[in-house]
């Protein structure tokens, strides 16, 4: 890694500190006063209870050994002299979901930096070679979420994603900073990403400047082949919120309308007429991907912040983190972030920077969307009024 000689600054101490209380004083039972590393570190780990695993490994242990065991029979990883693949993989993790530095993990691991640092970049590697397999195609039928929602469906019945852009912070060298700065001031490289309604991640685009506005990203990518976007079929299209504009494929709420979860509660609970009505449920369903969002950034930490790797990691860093987000919502619906955040989020006010450019909206502005929009948000109204115990 590139900082493997960089001092851990106060705020990382403190970090490693609690991580070590939590482990060595509060998690591990019985062996509380155990002192083992190594090999001998991961085998008590894998042989304690599910919540240490989920607080070193970010995941419950049937979930990492089935990883482990994907990554061995597809040959994407070998286990080497004294460093099995379970090993390579908790140094990642312990890197990613903790935001640990290289001389944490080679005290923990009793591992050169030099080693540490391999493992951290073959694992860093086979899973952004899982991405095309784990990311999630869109569903080629209405999504459960919606069939078993009066609320949504039949009107959003074509629906089959939703799409938004977030922002990670990034550590760029000084010429490019100015690019990277994003409204706020921050340095931050703009991800754009599509998931299912089930959380799952079906496209993810890392890399583009903080400056870059989410719906010019989208824009790059639908005219870019070598992206890889997945084909849309035939009359569906994905939610997007108002830093986009409403075309084919990409429905948008209506602008100047209130939006945003928060605009309709207390006083204001209720719709006031067909645009809010459309508004709101389409808000709702929105959510999803910043629910996707909240449970990537709790699960590694290491999204939240800078890391002082080249700017290529970063962008794969991010490709790794939605693969593992992706295999944990499919081997584990149990899983505690994912049931933590279902029924408890509530979407935050918009960012400064989900602003459309006018002059694109401008450019690609399709009679066809907007009346689809129209025809649903018609029929919602409708419905609406005739049977107000559906609010």
């Amino acid at each position: 890694m590139d900082d493997v000689d960089i001092e851990l600054d106060e705020l990382e101490l403190v970090a490693a500190a609690a991580g070590y209380h939590y482990y060595n004083c509060i998690a591990r039972q019985p062996s509380r006063g155990s002192t083992l590393k190594g090999s001998g570190f991961l085998s008590e780990l894998l042989s304690a209870d599910n919540d240490v695993c989920r607080e070193m490994l970010r995941m419950d242990k049937h979930v990492f050994h089935k990883l482990c065991n994907i990554l061995r029979e597809r040959a994407m990883l070998r286990d080497t002299a004294g460093v099995m693949i379970e090993e390579q993989l908790a140094i990642f993790l312990n890197i990613v979901g903790h935001n640990e530095r290289n001389r944490v993990i080679q005290e923990r691991y009793q591992h050169s930096g030099e080693t540490i640092s391999r493992h951290f970049n073959n694992v860093l590697r086979a899973l952004k070679s899982l991405s095309r397999e784990f990311l999630q195609l869109p569903p080629v039928s209405t999504p459960l979420q919606i069939l078993e929602s009066n609320r949504f469906y039949p009107y959003f019945e074509d629906c089959i994603g939703v799409i938004d852009g977030m922002r990670i912070p990034a550590h760029v060298p000084a010429k490019d900073q100015s690019r990277f700065r994003n409204r706020k001031g921050n340095l931050t490289q703009n991800v754009l990403a599509a998931c299912t309604l089930d959380l799952q991640f079906i496209f993810v685009y890392p890399g583009w400047e903080g400056s870059a506005t989410d719906s010019r990203v989208l824009r790059a990518v639908l005219d870019d082949p070598d992206q890889n976007f997945p084909p849309i079929p035939e009359g569906k299209y994905y939610l997007v919120d108002t830093g986009y504009v409403n075309m084919n494929g990409f429905i948008a709420p209506f602008p100047g309308i209130r939006y945003h979860l928060p605009e309709y509660r207390g006083a204001n609970l209720l719709p006031r007429n067909a645009n809010e009505l459309f508004n709101h449920r389409h808000a709702s369903l929105r959510n999803a991907i910043q629910k996707s969002f909240d449970v990537l950034k709790t699960r590694f930490p290491i999204l939240k912040l800078a890391p002082q790797y080249a700017f290529h990691t970063q962008r794969d860093i991010v490709i790794a983190a939605c693969v593992i987000h992706n295999h944990i919502r499919r081997e584990d619906k149990s899983d505690w972030l994912f049931k933590d955040i279902e029924g408890r989020y509530v979407e935050e006010l918009p960012d400064l920077d989900d602003n459309p450019d006018p002059h694109l909206a401008f450019q690609v502005q399709e009679q066809s969307a907007s009346a689809l929009r129209d025809s649903i948000t018609a029929a919602m109204w409708n419905d609406f009024i005739n049977k107000w115990d559906e609010w």
